[in-house]
C-alpha cells in the first residue's frame, strides 16, 4: 500500500489469534467478481453497497494485493494497474502464465502448487481501495489521537491481513503517477516504507511458504530474489507521513521477534541464527560487539566447541559474517574455525550451497572491515563456487571491490564487472574499470551491459551503472552468445519450443532463453520492460534493428511480452 496510509486505532476484539492485532474485519472481493470490473476502479463505500465485499473468514483463499498507488488521492485513476492484475490472475486461472524463480535464483523449479489455478478460480482478492473505508487525503499519522475511524483500524490491521492471506501478489506494472509524473515500477515499490512492512509482514510470517510473486505485466510474474527484503529496511522506507515511520518500523520489529521466537522454539535452528545475524541490520540497531559468552547465548551455541565445529548451515563464522562482526570473526578463526567453510542450506535466503565467508559478506553488503578480516585471516580470495564465480563477481560497494583487488583477486578470471553490474551501484563499477577491467567482457557469452537489465531488476540505480559502462565505451550493440555447453543446450531446447509453440505460448525464463542468442543490451532491456533504460541505451546510439539469432527485432520482443509502451519509442528511432 505505497501511498502510506495510517491513523490511529483503538484495541478491538481480534478477528482471528495473529501475531499483529486485527482490530477491524478484513473484507475481500471474489476474484471471480473482481475479474469482471472495468475501467477506474470503485472503492470500499461502493463496492459495500453492491454487496461485492465479504468478511474474511479462516478457510477463505485470499491473495493479498500490494501496490503503490498512482495517484494522491485514488489508486489507479486510471484503471491500468488493475487491468495488469486482471489479465495476470486469469492467466494464473488458465494456467497460461508460469510464476518462476529470478533467473539469477537456484531454484529454478520452484513453481506455485498444482491447485494454485482451482483456488485462484474460487479465492477471495484482499486490496486497500476496496477493503478499507477510505479517506482521500493523508493529513494525520497512524496514532493520532482524534483519528479513531474505521479507516485507521482498518489501516492498522493490514499486517494482520497479510498473516491471513495464502499469496502475497507485489503489483509492480511500470507506470506514470497521475500527480507527481514518477515512474512507478519495481524498485519504486520497494523504497516505499508500507510496502516494505507489507514485504516484511509476509516473509517473516510463519507459514510454510511465505513466498511472493511479483507480478510485472501481465505475462511477467516471478518469485521474489531472495536477498532483495534484506537489503530494504522499513525504517529507511519513504513515508508519505514522517510521523508513520516509528510506528511503521515497530510493526516490522514485532514480526521479526515473532519469526526469531518461532525459529528458536520449532526450528530449523540455522534459520533462526540467520534472523538472530541480521536483525541489527534489519531494524537500523547499532551492531553489538559481542563477547564469547554473549555471542554463545545470543546464537543459541551450547559452547565455543560447537560455534567452531558446527556444520549445520549456520556456523559460528557465518553468524560473525552476517552479523558483521569483524572481531567476532578473528576470535573464533583463532580458535580454528575453519576460514575457508562454506554456506549450505541457506539458499532460501539468497546464500547458495558452496559459496563462501567472503561471498556471504559481500552478498549481503558487509562492511568493508568484515572482508578485510576474513582475508586477514587468509580467507581464500580465489576460491570459486559450483557455478565458477569468486567472491569479488558478488561485490556490492567500491570498498568491497578495493579490499579484493588489494588481496589480490582476479577480476579478470570470473567476469566480475558482469556481476557486480548485475546488483551493485555504479560507484563498485566503476571502481573495477579504474582497475583496468574490460567494459565489455563476455566471458559468459554476453556482456555487462545485457546484465544490467537481466538481472537488475531490484537495482535502483540501473541506469547509473549502464551510463557508467557506456561513459567506458561499453558497445551498446554487442550480440549475446552463450558459451557454456549447458548454456547452449537451453537456449536451443527453447529455441525448439519456441518454434512450436511462439514465444507467446512460452514462460518467462523459456522466452529469455529462447531469445538470448543474438541479443543485444537493448533487446533484452525490452524484453524485461525497462523504459529508462531503453530510452537511455537509444540515446547511445542502441540500433533498434538489429535482429537476434531467430531474426526478432526488440520491437518484435516488446510486443511479444506485452510492452506495449515502449513500441512507441523503438518506433522513433527505428528505420
Amino acid at each position: 500500500m505505497g501511498n502510506g496510509h495510517g491513523l490511529c486505532a483503538e484495541p478491538a476484539k481480534p478477528c482471528t489469534q495473529m501475531v499483529h492485532q486485527c482490530l477491524f474485519p478484513m473484507y475481500v472481493v471474489k476474484i471471480s467478481d473482481f475479474l469482471e470490473m472495468v475501467g477506474t476502479p470503485e472503492p470500499y463505500q461502493v463496492l459495500q453497497e453492491r454487496g461485492l465485499l465479504h468478511k474474511w473468514n479462516p478457510g477463505m483463499f485470499v491473495i493479498f494485493v500490494s501496490h503503490q498507488w498512482l495517484g494522491v488521492s485514488h489508486p489507479d485513476p486510471e484503471g491500468q494497474q488493475l487491468s495488469v492484475l486482471r489479465k495476470g490472475l486469469r492467466s494464473l486461472r488458465d494456467n497460461t502464465l508460469t510464476v518462476e524463480a529470478d533467473i539469477s535464483a537456484v531454484d529454478l523449479g520452484k513453481k506455485l502448487p498444482s491447485n494454485a489455478n482451482e483456488r485462484i478460480a474460487n479465492g477471495y482478492l484482499f486490496l486497500d481501495w476496496f477493503a478499507i473505508p477510505q479517506v482521500t487525503a493523508r493529513i494525520a499519522g497512524v496514532n493520532d489521537a482524534d483519528a479513531k475511524s474505521d479507516a485507521a483500524l482498518a489501516v492498522q490491521s493490514i499486517p494482520a491481513y497479510v498473516e491471513a492471506s495464502d499469496l502475497f501478489i507485489a503489483l509492480v506494472p511500470p507506470l506514470t503517477h497521475v500527480d507527481t509524473g514518477v515512474r512507478c515500477s519495481y524498485v519504486t515499490w520497494l523504497s516505499r516504507g508500507w510496502c516494505r512492512a507489507e514485504l516484511w509482514c509476509r516473509l517473516l510470517s510463519i507459514r510454510e511458504d511465505p513466498s511472493i510473486i511479483v507480478l510485472f505485466s501481465a505475462r511477467d510474474a516471478e518469485f521474489m530474489f531472495p536477498i532483495a527484503w534484506q537489503e530494504r529496511r522499513i525504517v529507511d522506507g519513504l513515508f508519505t507521513v514522517e510521523s508513520d515511520r516509528a510506528i511503521v518500523t515497530e510493526l516490522g520489529r514485532v514480526a521479526l521477534s515473532n519469526k526469531l521466537q518461532h525459529l528458536r522454539s520449532a526450528g530449523p535452528l540455522s534459520y533462526f541464527r540467520l534472523h538472530q545475524a541480521i536483525k541489527p541490520k534489519l531494524l537500523g540497531q547499532v551492531r553489538k560487539n559481542w563477547g564469547m559468552a554473549e555471542f554463545l547465548q545470543e546464537f543459541n551455541f551450547a559452547d565455543s566447541e560447537e560455534a567452531i565445529k558446527d556444520q549445520g548451515g549456520m556456523t559460528g563464522l557465518l553468524c560473525a559474517v552476517l552479523g558483521g562482526a569483524p572481531e567476532m570473526i578473528r576470535t573464533l578463526v583463532e580458535l580454528k574455525a575453519d576460514v575457508h567453510s562454506r554456506a549450505w542450506g541457506l539458499s532460501e535466503f539468497g546464500y547458495y550451497d558452496s559459496q563462501t565467508l567472503l561471498m556471504v559478506a559481500c552478498k549481503s553488503s558487509q562492511e568493508t572491515l568484515v572482508l578485510t578480516t576474513l582475508l586477514n585471516m587468509r580467507a581464500d580470495v580465489s576460491a570459486t563456487a559450483r557455478s565458477g564465480i569468486t567472491a569479488i563477481f558478488l561485490a556490492r560497494h567500491p570498498g568491497q571491490v578495493h579490499a579484493l583487488l588489494a588481496a589480490k583477486a582476479d577480476p579478470h578470471a570470473t567476469m566480475a564487472v558482469t556481476g557486480v553490474a548485475s546488483r551493485a551501484g555504479a560507484e563498485a563499477v566503476r571502481a573495477l574499470l579504474d582497475a583496468r577491467c574490460n567494459p565489455d567482457e563476455s566471458k559468459m557469452g554476453f556482456g555487462p551491459l545485457h546484465a544490467v537489465p537481466m538481472y537488475g531488476r531490484s537495482n535502483g540505480q540501473i541506469l547509473e551503472v549502464a551510463q557508467v559502462l557506456i561513459d567506458a565505451r561499453a558497445d551498446v550493440n554487442m550480440r549475446a552468445h552463450p558459451s557454456s555447453t549447458i548454456s547452449m543446450l537451453y537456449c536451443a531446447y527453447a529455441r525448439l519450443h519456441a518454434r512450436i509453440v511462439g514465444l507467446e505460448g512460452l514462460s518467462g525464463f523459456q522466452l529469455k532463453l529462447a531469445i538470448l542468442d543474438g541479443c543485444t543490451p537493448l533487446a533484452v532491456a525490452a524484453v524485461m520492460g525497462e523504459e529508462p533504460l531503453t530510452k537511455l541505451l537509444l540515446d547511445a546510439q542502441a540500433d533498434p534493428n538489429i535482429p537476434n539469432d531467430r531474426g526478432d527485432a526488440p520491437k518484435d520482443l516488446a510486443l511479444a511480452l506485452g510492452r506495449t509502451n515502449l513500441l512507441p519509442i523503438l518506433d522513433t528511432f527505428q528505420v
